[in-house]
């Protein structure tokens, strides 16, 4: 993978390959947005069944919590 590290004072640009330690972190940080977005979708999809078990909408059920 290639990094481009921009310098703003100088307007230099070095182009290089990623390191170890950068594509482990990149790795990580991939995982963890699936992680959340699982987390969501779960999320939705629980107040979704939620909200057809009460028989109501997502507006009702705002007008209720207000």
């Amino acid at each position: 993978m290639i990094i481009l590290e921009h310098n703003v004072e100088t307007g230099k640009v070095v182009e290089r390959e990623a390191t170890a330690e950068e594509l482990a972190q990149r790795e990580l940080d991939n995982a963890e947005i699936l992680q959340r977005k699982a987390q969501a979708q779960a999320k939705a999809q629980a107040k979704a069944e939620l909200l057809e078990r009460l028989g109501i909408t997502a507006d009702e059920a705002k007008l209720l919590l207000a």
